[in-house]
């Protein structure tokens, strides 16, 4: 079968958001491919490349690919991509210099190039993600082996928001604290509270093809039977749940229409974990998580992301 490889040259806050885009215009599978993504996973310690062919020549730009078959109704999906595309730029994402590309690929080619890109890739102190199909062995006692499969559109979990995240859950997790993980995408942080120790844990998204690829990870973890899976939005219809821990990593104009229901589903003194933060919304999401009464404890930050530890203080 003959495929059309799509990509939009754009840039690294506009990445996830037109990943998703191409899936919801019928993509079988897709790709980022980000140079950022490679020197903030260097730059930091833990980041273990197999060789420096592998981190895309890229300039700065990022290129997201996506695989379409070759049907009567292809140009109807170029139409739809470029449309939602100049949604997406009303709602001040930097989209970059916006080139949109089309090749002819064989199916052969694409079913297995996109492999080169994802090794076991030691991303936290504790935590090593490790694509499904390598044979990787854990270097140290402590070390924990989280398998993905990178799937249709949410990659392995290397992104600096996704190790943001990765890391303020190693902090706030010291053992069987009930997690709510809202916009789960590929699970990673639902598999990892549980590695690191986290007791109920619920993951929640929207989409239909997150849900399956989550239910994919968590079986190939090991945790199919502690952590529950749902189709929600946000933390919509969820009432009172009472976590210790919700953490999110989503974009900042979603993060914040769910500040309230996270302050209203969270324990007295429990941990929201807010992740996926472009540089220019971080005054925006802070003011917003203050007039709700969170005490900020810590912002990390890798380039341009950010991502937020706070509590819900109640005085006695």
């Amino acid at each position: 079968m003959k495929w059309n490889e799509v990509v939009i040259v754009t840039t690294t806050e506009a990445a996830d958001a037109t990943a998703n885009l191409f899936i919801e215009a019928g993509a079988q599978g897709t790709v980022i491919e980000d140079e950022l993504d490679f020197i903030n996973l260097q730059d930091d310690g833990f980041g273990q490349l197999k060789d420096d062919k592998d981190i895309p020549a890229s300039d700065q730009d990022v290129f997201v690919k996506a695989y379409y078959p070759d049907t009567d109704a292809f140009l109807e999906t170029i139409t739809l991509i470029k449309q939602k595309m100049a949604a997406m730029a009303k709602i001040d994402l930097d989209l970059g210099k916006y080139q949109l590309i089309v090749n002819d690929v064989k199916e052969e080619d694409w079913e297995n190039s996109w492999k080169q890109f994802y090794h076991p890739i030691r991303i936290t102190r504790y935590l090593t993600i490790v694509p499904f199909w390598e044979d990787y062995t854990p270097q140290q006692a402590d070390e924990k082996r989280l398998l993905m499969d990178p799937g249709m559109a949410f990659g392995t979990g290397t992104h600096p928001t996704t190790r943001l995240s990765l890391e303020a859950l190693e902090t706030v997790i010291r053992g069987d604290e009930k997690v709510l993980d809202v916009g789960t995408g590929s699970g990673v942080l639902s598999i990892a509270a549980k590695y690191l120790g986290a007791g109920e844990t619920y993951a929640y998204d929207i989409d239909p093809v997150a849900i399956q690829q989550t239910k994919k990870n968590v079986e190939l973890n090991g945790f199919s039977d502690s952590i529950s899976i749902a189709k929600n939005s946000l933390l919509e219809g969820i009432k009172d749940a009472k976590a210790d821990i919700i953490v999110a990593n989503i974009l900042a104009e979603i993060l914040l229409l769910m500040i309230t229901d996270a302050w209203n589903n969270l324990k007295d003194n429990g941990t929201f974990i807010l992740s996926g933060i472009i540089n220019s919304k971080k005054d925006d999401v802070l003011h917003a998580l203050i007039e709700q009464g969170f005490v900020i404890e810590e912002i990390k930050n890798s380039k341009d992301w950010y991502c937020i530890i706070c509590k819900k203080e109640v005085e006695d």
